[in-house]
Formats: structure tokens, sequence, C-alpha cells
């Protein structure tokens, strides 16, 4: 009779951070879209409403393929936020060399979060 008991906690846990990856990861694509799009700038907060999700998750993530993907994306921000408060002052000194820094940081931003969604998407832990 025991035999028919199932446990789907390991499931319920999985499906449950992967939802948590993916609001991550949708608001990491919305702000890094917003940078590279002219006109669409939704700002820093989604970027630490993101961070502070993924801070809070990681430790429910530990033991899985999804692990990986918390550290992932909080590298990821902490490694944008850097460069770019590193490259604000160009936008003080010249506007051009600020805007070029700006636009390359953001390129790599979306490339970082494309590769970590189909990653994710394949159910695959992502590799540095």
């Amino acid at each position: 009779m025991n035999r028919d008991i199932i446990d789907v906690e390991p499931n319920q846990r999985a499906d449950s951070l992967k939802a948590v990856g993916w609001v991550s990861y949708l608001l990491h694509l919305v702000v890094a879209l917003g940078a590279v799009l002219p006109g669409a700038q939704p700002g820093a907060a989604l970027l630490l409403v993101a961070l502070i999700i993924d801070l809070v998750k990681k430790s429910d993530a530990e033991g899985t393929w999804q692990a990986s993907h918390f550290s992932w994306r909080i590298r990821t921000v902490i490694w944008a936020g850097v460069l770019y408060i590193v490259t604000a002052p160009l936008w003080f000194l010249f506007f051009f060399p600020g805007w070029i820094a700006w636009c390359l940081i953001s390129l790599w931003l979306l490339y970082r979060i494309v590769r970590g969604m189909v990653a994710m998407n394949k159910s695959e832990a992502i590799q540095a």
C-alpha cells in the first residue's frame, strides 16, 4: 500500500526554483533590453529586485543544477553594476565614450542573460 504514495516534493521544489529563475531572468532581460534600446530605461531598480530575489532564494537551490543559475545571475548583476559605476565618469568627461562603454556593457549583460535563459530552458546548469 505504501508503494502508491508518491513524493512530489522534489518536483515541486524544482518547479518553484525554475519559476523564480524565470522571473529573475525576465527582470534582467527587461533591464538589458532597456539599456540597449534608445529611450527605454526601466532603471536599476529592477536589477536590484532581481538581485534580492536571487540572494534570498540561492540557498534553496543548493545541490541542484539551478544553483549555477543563481550564482550566474548574481555575478552578472554585480559585474554589470561595477562596470557601469567605473565607466560613469566617461559621461561627465565626454558623451561619446560614455555611450560606447555603456552600450558594450549592456550588450554583455544581454548576452549573459540570453545565455542563461537558453540553459534554463534546457534544464541545464550554466557553465561559467
